[in-house]
């Protein structure tokens, strides 16, 4: 298994709190010489998307098109995880790059954690929260099945975190970008 050198950053959020946006200005200003990110869902949606003979492209898209196959890839995935909860995390990590810091910008469930402790060092847990309000004007509505499952509410529950920022605007993420970056200067001076 490749393992980084200094730092692995864990991040998770609900739907639209922008995660994934804070992820990559994130990696920007780190740089790619320095960082990578690592999608939990790369290898399962790949894996789902030869299985079920979809347009993966689409798949890994933020559009119309993921959310049509959402819940039965959900309900897939949640199969594998019940005998071999590693499986996703571990098939995302065997394939990245040996970086002094990975930033693994979807980790949805408790499971997904615990995997990583016990397989790193150097484990950092970052919440990206956003008001309700917010996540709806960035195109974010409940879907049942969806927004009531694991998948979005495993680490509700979770209290454990290393950094937890909201994320309501333009300034809060170059806020949370600069926090985060301060936060792992404290943790591993370093980076």
């Amino acid at each position: 298994m490749t393992k980084p050198t200094n730092l692995i950053l864990l991040f998770t959020g609900k739907r639209k709190s922008g995660k994934d946006f804070i992820c990559e200005k994130l990696k920007a200003t780190l740089g790619d010489a320095n960082c990578c990110i690592i999608r939990i869902s790369g290898p399962l949606k790949r894996t789902y998307a030869e299985n079920h003979q979809l347009d993966l492209a689409d798949l890994m898209s933020d559009g119309p098109y993921k959310e049509q196959y959402r819940l039965d890839m959900i309900n897939w995935s949640d199969e594998i995880r019940q005998s071999d909860p590693g499986y996703f995390c571990r098939a995302a990590c065997e394939g990245a790059p040996n970086k002094r810091i990975w930033i693994v910008s979807d980790v949805r469930r408790k499971s997904d954690i615990k995997w990583f402790k016990e397989n790193y060092n150097n484990i950092r847990t970052i919440r990206i929260l956003a008001d309700l309000s917010v996540r709806e004007a960035r195109g974010w509505k409940f879907t049942k099945g969806v927004d009531d499952v694991a998948s979005e509410c495993d680490l509700d529950d979770f209290n454990c975190w290393d950094i937890e920022l909201m994320n309501n605007n333009n300034l809060d993420c170059e806020n949370i970008v600069r926090t985060i970056l301060e936060k792992c200067k404290e943790m591993r001076p370093e980076i």
